[in-house]
């Protein structure tokens, strides 16, 4: 009966962190980025994670290829295995040239797993914090897990 409230605060944070969204960086959509996670696991001040991460440019056949990781801190909690991170990338203009997703991102995150999970992440930043990645973002893990943290991921 305790992870009732638990679970109605995490939705609540993922619910407030769609609600947030960057001043003015979303006037193009202009592709996704698709990243696949390593294992996780998160200890109750946090957890780190690589990725490894294709970015999609709308309307164009080409990709781009970036290596990340992941910083969560704060309540975080579990184990999850593998998983895919998927994001709309907005930008102020549609000029995206290789490496323009590069560079650091801050936001906040919230996930819940028993089994399948999801989760929920607002990060803004990039090339001179021009790019946001869409305020919800989905992302899949099999695992146990319960997570309401501040986000740093950085793209190389």
């Amino acid at each position: 009966m305790r992870t009732i409230p638990l679970f109605g605060t995490l939705c609540a944070f993922a619910i407030a962190c769609a609600a947030i969204t960057p001043a003015r960086a979303e006037a193009f959509r202009v592709g996704r980025l698709l990243c696949a996670t390593s294992p996780r696991i998160g200890f109750l001040a946090g957890s780190t994670q690589s990725l490894r991460c294709t970015f999609y440019r709308r309307g164009a056949s080409r990709h781009y290829i970036y290596e990340g990781r992941i910083r969560r801190i704060g309540f975080d909690l579990g184990v999850t295995g593998s998983g895919v991170l998927s994001w709309a990338v907005f930008a102020r203009n549609s000029q995206i040239r290789p490496g323009t997703m590069r560079g650091t991102y801050v936001g906040a995150s919230g996930n819940i797993a028993l089994g399948p999970g999801l989760g929920a992440n607002v990060l803004i930043g990039g090339s001179r914090r021009s790019v946001a990645l869409q305020p919800l973002s989905i992302e899949r893990a099999v695992g146990i897990n319960l997570a309401a943290t501040v986000t740093h991921l950085t793209l190389r």
